[in-house]
Parts: structure tokens; sequence; C-alpha cells
């Protein structure tokens, strides 16, 4: 799957970074790939499957260990899961496909967005597919067993791009060229039709869930900072006043003290002006 085009112009020099091979990567984009071959490396080359050689699964001591596994509630409170899962792959395809995908979208996101949020929404996508899925099947409606892979987050990653770039170019299975629109609407109905079909019915739960996920960030994200924005602001303005109307106290309890001496203030009275003698000598 290849970006190309945009239908409203072609990129500047700053964005040939998904173009221009390995170096032109953004910082996330680029440590996610390194970090996800290194751990699928390593953990074919070090750790032994677990099942019984005729077994047509593989699962190593890093899954055990790393991947969702709702095998039990213990388990299921295992909180780095959610987090660790996303490293982890099956098998060659797995990881092939994930990691193209994250070459090519990763860093027109993260260049929108910035590499610190860019990291948050990524691993958030795939934590809410990791933990809908643990949920789900605690509650007996999927199968269990162990979960790895990063499409969580890279549904997450897509409904970013469909939503900022619907019409930007790709290429499926590096042939078919369509808008990032319908890019998206296959991968749901090819997801659906597995369900459908009861294949590996758990993980396309995650991928819809990440793909959700991502949709309700982006889409939601602006109106909650107006509120936190609306929310500040209110703040502020009960500070402001807060300060204004202890300064008034002030100027009150000082014309008091001209007016009829320092013995005629009360208690509070007292406090509130060493209070305000401490503001002034602190700069505050």
């Amino acid at each position: 799957m290849g970006i190309y085009d945009r239908d409203y112009g072609r990129p500047t020099h700053d964005q040939h970074y998904a173009m221009g091979g390995f170096r032109g990567l953004p910082l996330v984009v680029k440590w996610l790939l390194i970090i996800n071959f290194v751990i699928f490396i390593v953990e074919y080359l070090m750790f032994p499957n677990l099942l019984p050689e005729n077994s047509n699964e593989h699962f190593t001591v890093l899954d055990q260990y790393f991947s969702v596994f709702p095998a039990s509630t213990g388990y299921a409170l295992q909180i780095w899961r959610p987090v660790s899962y996303q490293f982890l792959h099956g098998d060659v395809m797995h990881l092939a496909f994930n990691m193209i995908v994250l070459y090519f979208m990763g860093p027109f996101v993260e260049r929108t967005w910035g590499s610190k949020a860019f990291l948050k929404y990524f691993l958030i996508c795939g934590a809410a597919g990791g933990i809908v899925y643990t949920v789900l099947a605690r509650l007996g409606i999927l199968a269990i067993g162990p979960m790895v892979g990063a499409s969580g987050g890279i549904y997450g990653l897509m409904a970013a791009m469909v939503i900022m770039y619907p019409r930007i170019k790709v290429l499926l299975w590096g042939i078919i060229p369509m808008t990032m629109y319908w890019l998206v609407i296959l991968a749901v109905i090819f997801s659906l039709l597995n369900i459908a079909m009861g294949n590996n019915v758990g993980g396309e739960a995650a991928h819809l869930t990440g793909l959700a996920m991502g949709f309700a960030y982006v889409l939601y994200k602006p109106k909650m900072i107006q509120i936190r924005m609306k929310r500040s602001k209110g703040n502020w303005e009960k500070k402001m006043q807060a300060e204004k109307d202890f300064q008034q106290e002030v100027d009150r309890i000082l014309k008091k003290v001209h007016d009829e001496g320092i013995n005629s203030l009360s208690h509070a009275e007292k406090r509130t002006l060493q209070e305000a003698t401490r503001r002034e000598q602190q700069g505050v």
C-alpha cells in the first residue's frame, strides 16, 4: 500500500519524507519501525515456540507475558499488555502489512500533529482495541486467546488520514489506485465479512475499535480543547475577581487603620493584612 499523489496538489519538498527512504522519516515513525522489526527478529530467533510442533500457531515467552491474553482476571488486569501487545506480531505478513501502512501513512500524521501527539494517538488507538477485546473475551462474547499486533493503531492511523486527507490516493495491494475514503470503507467491509465468517473475530474487533477510537479522537479533540479553554478562561476570571476582591478588602482595612488605629482590627483583618504583606514581599 503506497501513497503516491494528492488530488489537490503534489507534496512540497518537506513532504517527501515517506518517499525519500528511511532517513526522511519523522522520529516516531522511524523508531516504531525499528522497534517492531527488532522485537520480531529477536522473538523468532531467541524464543522458541511454546506450542506443539504440529501447531500452526506461534506462541513464545514474549507472547505469554506481553500479548493481550485475557485467560484470567489477573492477566486481564495487567495494564501493560494493551500497549506491549502492539509491538508483537504473529508472522512476517502480519508485521509487513502493519509496517508498510505505518511507513507510508504515519509521516503524514506525525508531521501534521507533531511527534508527541502522534505517538500518544497511535498507542491510544491500539490500546483501545486491546481493551475492548479483553472485555468481550472476559464476558464470553469472544473466544479467549493471545492477541498481538499494531493493527489497532494502524486502523486508527487510517481514521486520521481519511479525516484529514480523504482524497489522498493510495495503491491497494500496490496495484489498485483509490482514495483514502474508499480504502477505509473497504477495510471496514473486509473486517465485517471476517467477523461474519468467524475468521479472526477478536482481531477484527480490535481493528474496528482502533478505527472508531481514531475517528472519535480526531473529531472530538477540538471540542475537548474548546471546553478546556473555556474552563481555563472561567478559572482565570474567577482568580482575577478574587484578586480584585482581596485588594478591595486590603484597601478597606488600611483605611480603617488610618481612621481608627491598628488595635481596631479583628483577627481576620490582621490575617488579611499579613497575607497582603507576604504577597508584596514575594512579588505575588
